[in-house]
């Protein structure tokens, strides 16, 4: 083993974008070994190979009993998407967690009684500190509140959700409950928006948009007028056409990143790739759309994630360009890993090394993140090491760069020394 491959392993990585589910949930609801193996992206691979979307979806039943069945609707296509990034990192699932050299059913059988033990308080902790040797995880959870989590206050960060804002489907009703402000116009319509800031900023990691999956990334600026217009149409429960919910939700992006400067938290949005099967409009998804919000506001910290693929090239151009750029290649070790090492090279070589967030695993359960983790570590030390092969770089050079990569950038972005600290104290305060 290389000094650079010992490095990358034992060095503790930042964790900046999951989907963790709480530890209450993962103990009491969470996944048998088939929807731990399973339930997360591979399904969309194995649908795309030829198992039906019925078949898939009695596959992650952990509530079905009978293992048997749920295996075998989907044994062949398994055979067809085992090599690809979801694949792969399925694979090192079964064998990080549970020993198997190879999916079979005599082997998922086996395994129900490591399961078990893996579904206990504490394990969740564990398994992603000691195991997946991370430093903490960012989660967006899909909600506003960023509450300490009394299972590893400062370990499990939390995003301030932003997306159905800045999506245009607002529910107001929700709205005017989480902040006790009742939205009668844009005014106070600013003030909800304001009052979330006030409960959650000072204990958020970060502010999270995954708008592209509902719209066109594209945002331009609009008046306080005009969103009053729809915002009305909204409150009397009429139906708000496409534009309405462009205007709205361009309203409400520029007021969270307005908001996210004054709180000192980057702003996160998904950018490229789409999660799922037979729907996606690559017309909405390239990064090169927000360059006018980008210009916009010179004061944020915007974080694009997912390497916009596949659009990575243009990626690595706007990082290039843009002193307020972060990139966070969460995901993309798992969608087309020899494309991540593609886009990593190439961030070397254009972009100033303090840009870049080199993990997030994207996934519900702690398993699959420690498996991710491991997935992105093997492919960061393979385009490492091709650099060094190749004359490129020293392997201190690369050590280096690693650091950054791994942690130092993260560090800094987050302001996570002060974050965490902010967490402890609301931590110490709600008990």
């Amino acid at each position: 083993m290389t000094d650079l491959e010992q490095y990358i392993q034992k060095t503790p990585l930042m964790d900046t974008h999951e989907h963790t589910a709480k530890e209450d949930v993962y103990v009491n609801d969470g996944p048998d070994v088939l929807s731990d193996l399973f339930d997360n992206y591979t399904q969309m691979d194995l649908i795309v190979a030829g198992a039906t979307p019925d078949a898939v979806q009695h596959l992650i039943n952990s509530h079905d009993p009978d293992i048997e069945a749920r295996w075998v609707g989907v044994s062949q296509a398994w055979q067809h998407c085992q090599y690809t990034g979801f694949g792969q990192a399925t694979r090192l699932i079964a064998k990080q967690a549970y020993g198997m050299d190879e999916i079979t059913l005599p082997a998922i059988d086996a395994a129900g009684k490591k399961n078990k033990e893996f579904r206990q308080p504490g394990e969740r902790l564990r398994i992603l500190k000691e195991i997946g040797n991370l430093d903490h995880v960012q989660i967006d959870d899909g909600i506003w509140a960023c509450y300490p989590d009394s299972s590893g206050p400062d370990f499990f960060l939390y995003d301030l959700q932003w997306a159905h804002l800045s999506s245009g489907m607002i529910d107001l009703g929700a709205l005017q409950k989480e902040t006790g402000i009742e939205i009668v116009n844009i005014k106070s319509m600013r003030q909800a928006l304001e009052k979330l800031f006030a409960l959650y900023g000072q204990i958020a990691v970060a502010v999270k948009s995954q708008y592209a999956y509902n719209r066109i990334l594209l945002w331009h600026e609009r008046t306080d007028m005009e969103a009053e217009q729809v915002l009305m149409g909204m409150i009397k429960g009429e139906v708000i056409s496409e534009e309405g919910k462009l205007c709205i939700g361009d309203w409400c992006l520029s007021r969270g990143i307005e908001l996210a400067i004054e709180y000192n938290l980057p702003f996160k949005i998904h950018t490229g790739y789409i999660y799922g099967y037979s729907v996606m409009f690559t017309e909405r998804i390239s990064s090169g759309h927000l360059c006018g919000l980008l210009q916009h506001y010179p004061k944020a910290r915007f974080v694009l994630m997912h390497i916009a693929y596949p659009y990575y090239h243009e990626l690595v151009g706007m990082a290039k360009h843009f002193p307020n750029v972060y990139v966070d290649m969460c995901w993309s070790w798992s969608i087309d890993p020899l494309g991540a090492a593609d886009f990593l090279r190439h961030i070397i070589h254009a972009v100033p090394s303090n840009k870049l967030f080199v993990f997030g695993g994207d996934t519900h359960w702690p398993n699959q993140s420690a498996a991710y983790a491991t997935q992105a570590r093997s492919w960061l030390t393979r385009a490492l090491q091709a650099e060094i092969d190749e004359g490129l770089l020293g392997e201190a050079e690369a050590i280096s760069l690693a650091t950054l990569f791994m942690r130092k950038n993260q560090e800094a972005c987050f302001n996570l020394d002060k974050k965490r600290a902010a967490i402890r104290r609301a931590y110490t305060q709600q008990k």
